[in-house]
């Protein structure tokens, strides 16, 4: 089996796409059990941000795996498969790992070296966990890119030089002044209460905002939100939380909005903002939130995921992507060393399984020959036969378990198979509970 990863993304497709593409809660999940119910996966996780669809899975047909994945994001997500090929990626093996990582680290991001895709590559990982479909390979991988992603932040300054998308929008939005400033004395209205737009509360709060509003379908999770953004401020900010319907009667009284929910049609439209001009708006959800007729409208200004796309952040300092890129490079190495050593484990196991059973053969056959063989005497023999199988075996074994993480290392394994005449069913029936217990 191989990794590969089938995807679309800000860099790969225009916004008008990936905006149809995006996939709801509802959907990731069954997407998930539809790519391990088809014949080429066997294991498989999606990664679903408001700039990114990305399908991965464990196949043992490279062809035949990215026809099935390209044509399961195509069903899941509503685009007609004809139209949505153009802008479909491909990374296979080391190059899947590679791009996993890169984006971990924030390098693939709209904007470089921000760090909320952790958040999001966990939340992939927990529900492919919780629908069963992440097997050793995913549950390594993706384990793995979060450690190496909170490496590269710990390690370099891109988490400095980058900015998460709601920074960034709310500089776009402030222009020339910084966002403190620019939020300072003014009253923001926050539109749902998920993960991004959890951040972009807090963020305005940080910055300063007089007062703050979150309306939500789910009030009481905007009332936590709420409750904790105001005794972390202190100083009385006040932090309301009001149900969805509130909008229409909060618009007006509001200079700044942030929106970002799971909503598949509009949840500001043209007619809404037209009546509370002057407004700041920044839309962060993937399909949008406010109509792209808000463009328009005299009196107020929108930044959206698209014209986010089209604007150029702060560039980050080239020694911390290059010190980022280095250590992406060394972890994928690690990473594909690891996984080529693990696939020679089963039949090492297999081989000292079949060894034990050859000295168990011959014990009892000499027993049979030298009758009254005390116990004293046959575990002295035993424990000596056992001796030296195992000096004969240790030196190969572990050389080629050395072997085997080097690239092309996996034929050692088959070498093994071949040259103990080793049965195929019995490396499986060791490998088989090993992936389980993993």
């Amino acid at each position: 089996m191989s990794l590969l990863v089938v995807g679309l993304s800000h860099r790969s497709a225009p916004v008008s796409v990936l905006e149809r593409a995006a996939l709801e809660p509802q959907a990731r999940g069954k997407l998930l059990q539809d790519a391990v119910g088809a014949e080429p996966a066997g294991e498989a996780a999606v990664l679903s941000t408001c700039n990114r669809i990305e399908l991965y899975a464990d196949v043992d047909k490279f062809h035949a795996g990215v026809a099935e994945l390209s044509t399961l994001l195509a069903q899941h997500s509503g685009v007609c498969l004809e139209e949505l090929t153009p802008y479909l990626y491909v990374h296979y093996e080391d190059r899947a790992v590679h791009h996993l990582f890169s984006v971990a680290c924030g390098l693939d991001s709209m904007v470089v070296g921000e760090g909320q895709i952790l958040g999001q590559i966990k939340d992939a990982l927990a529900l492919a966990q919780e629908r069963h479909t992440a097997g050793r390979l995913l549950n390594d991988l993706f384990q793995q890119a979060l450690r190496v992603g909170k490496r590269a932040h710990s390690e370099t300054g891109i988490d400095k030089a980058g900015q998460s998308l709601v920074t960034f929008g709310l500089e776009q939005l402030a222009e020339q002044r910084s966002v403190d400033e620019w939020v300072s004395g003014r009253r923001a209205l926050v539109v749902g209460a998920g993960s991004m737009s959890s951040l972009a509360a807090a963020t305005l709060a940080r910055a300063g905002v007089a007062e703050l509003v979150i309306v939500n379908r789910t009030v009481d999770r905007a009332d936590r939100l709420a409750a904790a953004l105001a005794a972390e401020r202190g100083d009385g900010f006040r932090a309301q939380a009001l149900p969805m319907e509130a909008v229409a009667g909060e618009l007006p009284r509001a200079d700044i909005v942030v929106s970002c929910t799971g909503a598949t049609g509009l949840v500001l439209t043209a007619a809404d903002i037209a009546g509370a001009t002057p407004l700041a708006l920044l839309d962060l959800a993937m399909p949008r939130d406010v109509d792209a007729a808000v463009h328009r409208i005299e009196g107020a200004r929108l930044v959206d995921i698209e014209s986010l796309a089209e604007a150029e952040a702060d560039a980050p300092m080239a020694a911390d992507v290059d010190a980022v890129r280095a250590i992406v490079s060394e972890e994928v190495a690690a990473f594909g060393a690891a996984q080529r050593a693990a696939t020679i484990t089963p039949t090492v196991v297999a081989l000292r399984t079949m060894a034990a059973d050859v000295v168990a053969s011959e014990m009892t056959r000499l027993e049979g020959r030298l009758h009254g063989m005390d116990d004293k005497l046959r575990a002295e023999v035993t424990q000596t036969v056992r001796r030296v199988v195992d000096k004969l075996l240790h030196a190969p074994t572990v050389r080629v378990k050395q072997l085997a993480g080097e690239p092309g290392g996996a034929g050692y394994a088959d070498a093994l198979r071949e040259l103990f005449d080793l049965d195929p069913q019995a490396v499986a029936a060791v490998s088989n509970p090993e992936q389980e217990r993993q």
